[in-house]
């Protein structure tokens, strides 16, 4: 009766042991993810006091009396040690206090809240158009490389990283929109639909397919093709040149030269025994790309008109515009780390490699 007992104990010794390894291991995350976002908050915090811009003088104005500015400092808490207002600067925050914009007089929380779906929108778009095309490439260079196809899908990943995307945007604008017509042009939507719209999501794409109008409907995908391509060329330069790189290094290894002495085709190796190995590499660079697509969407958004939040910062930084520049930042900053942990986990639960 021994025997047996000592087999049960060795199971439950190793669950507990697997479960504590797992346990440690997602503290960790936590722990990173909180210390991350912590630096985030100091770095807008340090932001907002290295900024030339002085609040005191935006609010009070060049010809106020030395007692208001005094006063106006004390309102603002200028007065008090940096921890202090580093805490206030929390507490603040956690009531989702993001200060007053100067261009809107509107909270900047609100702010944000309106022009934070259509960067959504517009960057999803464009991940959604980037991945189907970049995994498409990586896929087909891999196939056969050095050839043709690979040669093609090199040139594509290179001219997506080394062309601007204000020139992109500017040329696309006038060859498909002042040209050709194919395009509707700047903004989300014609004069004649904006003001009728009613905003349900803040997705111009979801509003107008939910009032019923297929005519807004067709023009809200006219206004949005080409910004998204434009931005999604980006992302699919990524994922095209990094999914290749991973593609072609488990093409040399050994149960790929198993599956082949075993006569599997080409094909059949790639799409079932090598594509299924680099999910975590895929995982991570669609994560990065999206990241990447929702805080690169500055010049996109200018160049379009694109009433995001990359054009919302693009306008504060040229009228000095601290709170909003600061609430951009940190509502971009978050997203990324947010994304970025998100994946790390989703790696985690799907590639066993990385436990």
């Amino acid at each position: 009766m021994a025997a047996p007992a000592a087999q049960d104990r060795v199971p439950r010794q190793s669950g507990t042991r697997l479960f504590w390894r797992r346990s440690s291991g997602a503290l960790s995350v936590v722990i990173s993810l909180v210390v991350t976002l912590l630096g985030l908050l100091v770095f807008t915090f340090g932001l907002s006091h290295l900024s030339p811009v002085d609040p005191v003088l935006q609010i009070a104005g060049d010809h106020a009396s030395e007692s208001t500015y005094a006063q106006v400092r004390r309102d603002l808490g200028l007065d008090q040690p940096l921890p202090m207002q580093f805490w206030h600067y929390l507490e603040h925050l956690v009531r989702g206090d993001l200060g007053i914009s100067s261009i809107t007089n509107q909270p900047v929380a609100s702010d944000l809240l309106r022009t934070f779906p259509a960067t959504i929108e517009l960057a999803t778009c464009a991940m959604i158009f980037g991945a189907i095309f970049g995994i498409s490439l990586a896929l087909l260079a891999a196939w056969k490389p050095g050839s043709l196809l690979d040669n093609v899908a090199r040139l594509i990943s290179l001219l997506g990283y080394s062309v601007p995307v204000f020139w992109l945007g500017l040329l696309g604008l006038l060859l498909f929109y002042a040209v050709l017509h194919w395009s509707a042009g700047p903004g989300r939507l014609d004069d004649i639909w904006i003001y009728t719209l009613e905003p349900k999501t803040g997705l111009v794409l979801i509003d107008s397919l939910l009032s019923g109008d297929p005519e807004m409907f067709r023009n809200a995908i006219a206004h949005l093709w080409l910004p998204v391509v434009v931005l999604g060329l980006l992302s699919m330069a990524t994922i095209t040149r990094l999914l290749r790189a991973a593609l072609l290094e488990e093409n040399s290894k050994e149960y790929v030269t198993l599956a082949r002495a075993k006569g599997a085709s080409r094909g059949r190796i790639l799409l079932l025994h090598i594509f299924p190995n680099v999910r975590g590499t895929l995982i991570t660079v669609l994560a990065l790309s999206y990241a990447t697509l929702l805080e690169g969407s500055v010049l996109t958004e200018t160049v379009f008109a694109w009433p995001g939040v990359g054009r919302y910062m693009t306008t504060a930084l040229f009228a000095s515009d601290t709170p909003a520049i600061l609430g951009s930042t940190l509502l971009i900053g978050g997203c990324f780390i947010v994304i970025n942990a998100l994946a790390d986990a989703l790696t985690y639960l799907t590639d066993p490699r990385t436990r």
